[in-house]
């Protein structure tokens, strides 16, 4: 059996924040006469599933079946995006549509495959009440229904992961044995107390704690003894951009250096890594394995433009020329 083949299979619920990432893609040649921007002419448009929806998407690349719960708006993005998840064949019984909500989509403008321009249309405030029952019904029943063994939160900083939703799902994960990961952002950075795998990239954590950060490994650890303390995490990754990853288990930690890559678009990078490390995490796999696939898997996504899924046979290929 290969280490991909160990780590599918397997029912995993997404909950967070989800988006559209929208592309209006063209050509430039000259600069407006109105004002110096460039005039991009535009060739097409793609909508594709970004936060919470694109780590379903790879938790499908990856071989598992995903599940994923969120809240959206109750307009024509919001339609748009649950057709998008039905093209993609994830199911739709943990999606609430609110009136009160707009559906998030950051709309980016490639020039010459440049990105040049995002514009952002969004509601960050927090769930009401009604929403936050809706969901957690949503959660609670699929956690009743359905056999997860995998729960991540991936947040965003969009409002869905409230302090409530978050304390009570991890309550009722734990209480039916699921392993636990989280993807997390500021606002409620310590609220995820009892997650498995806990995963800040390293400036969520130097903006997160009250001592200086560096990338060795000494700094690395103290940072994750930090995160440890404050929420009886059992593992901690800290993702270090081009220099790789650090990973602990609370027995000491080690960096793992990623390959040289050709770097196009680090979007979506987060939510793959999360993806793969809580699967093989929970699959049982040794610490070097994850480090390994988590690196090839994140950089494999940043070598294509605009957020996309990771691609399983490469990543396959990839594992096995790292073995040579």
């Amino acid at each position: 059996m290969s280490v991909l083949q160990k780590i599918e299979n397997r029912d995993v619920l997404i909950v967070g924040d989800v988006m559209l990432d929208r592309y209006l893609m063209g050509s430039v040649s000259r600069i407006s006469p109105e004002a110096p921007v460039p005039v991009v002419l535009h060739q097409g448009t793609e909508d594709r599933l970004g936060g919470a929806a694109n780590v379903a998407l790879n938790v499908q690349a990856l071989g598992s079946r995903a599940i994923l719960c969120s809240v959206i708006g109750e307009d024509t993005d919001g339609k748009l995006f649950l057709d998008t998840l039905s093209a993609n064949q994830i199911p739709l019984m943990g999606i609430v549509s609110s009136p009160t909500r707009r559906t998030t989509v950051k709309t980016r403008v490639l020039g010459n495959h440049q990105q040049m321009l995002r514009i952002d249309k969004e509601d960050t405030h927090d769930l009401n009440p009604e929403e936050e029952t809706l969901l957690l019904d949503k959660v609670l029943s699929i956690l009743d229904q359905e056999p997860v063994r995998v729960l991540i939160l991936q947040d965003y900083n969009k409002g869905v992961l409230t302090e409530r939703i978050i304390r009570t799902i991890l309550v009722e994960a734990k209480k039916r044995g699921v392993f636990t990961a989280v993807d997390p952002k500021k606002a409620n950075f310590f609220a995820f107390k009892g997650v498995d795998l806990f995963k800040p990239n390293l400036k969520e954590v130097r903006e997160s704690s009250p001592f200086p950060i560096s990338t060795e490994l000494e700094s690395l650890q103290k940072a994750a003894d930090f995160l440890r303390e404050k929420l009886g995490n059992v593992y901690t990754m800290l993702t270090l951009s081009e220099k790789g990853l650090f990973l602990e288990d609370g027995k000491g930690g080690k960096r793992y250096p990623t390959i040289p890559r050709n770097i196009s678009d680090v979007s979506g990078a987060g939510d793959t890594v999360i993806s793969i490390a809580s699967m093989a995490l929970a699959a049982g796999l040794d610490l070097e394995t994850v480090a390994r696939l988590s690196n090839l898997a994140g950089g494999q996504v940043c070598e294509t433009p605009g957020v996309v899924p990771v691609d399983r046979a490469l990543l396959e290929k990839e594992l096995a020329d790292t073995n040579v």
